[in-house]
């Protein structure tokens, strides 16, 4: 079976609820993983923290580019870049739904976002998230075989957390 196209695309303030909804699927999903053994649960109304949708639509807090990934018409998933016009870039959120996943989708969609900004690049997981780790290690070495790097940080302010590991890559363009 062959991998269904993903068109990648950046989005605009129309696309909103769609990146909010989706939003909610990936809030839940990292639900799973406790931090600092603290449950990830939803806010009273159902909705979970949203600071960074907040920020990737309204800027606030450095220049961000959000996406979003399409299969034929259906939404299959995000991302949020920061610090576009920074030495390096951060991949600060990325989300593919679970029907989509396992195909070549969120590779093929990470490989379109960072071919759009080339340069160095970085993007934080947790280790308690088996599929981010596997993931991403796998996008190191696509990306910049060989040359690619991952170390843990303190999560800043958050003494009480685990660290997030950091892969690190340069992708030089196509």
């Amino acid at each position: 079976m062959a991998a269904p196209h993903v068109l990648v695309r950046p989005t605009t303030p129309a696309d909103r609820p769609t990146v909010e909804r989706l939003w909610l699927m990936f809030r839940h999903d990292m639900s799973e993983f406790a931090a600092g053994g603290q449950l990830q649960l939803p806010n009273p109304d159902g909705t979970f923290r949203s600071e960074r949708v907040d920020a990737a639509f309204d800027g606030r807090g450095g220049d961000w580019a959000p996406f979003l990934f399409w299969s034929g018409e259906r939404p299959v998933g995000f991302s949020f870049v920061r610090g576009i016009t920074a030495p390096t870039r951060v991949l600060n959120s990325f989300f593919v739904v679970r029907g989509a996943r396992r195909g070549g989708v969120g590779l093929r969609a990470v490989r379109d976002v960072v071919a759009r900004h080339p340069g160095n690049w970085e993007v934080a997981f947790q280790d308690a998230n088996p599929g981010a780790v596997a993931f991403w290690r796998r996008v190191g070495e696509d990306l910049a075989p060989g040359e690619w790097g991952e170390e843990r940080r303190p999560v800043p302010g958050r003494a009480d957390l685990p660290p997030d590991v950091w892969v690190s890559f340069r992708y030089p363009g196509p």
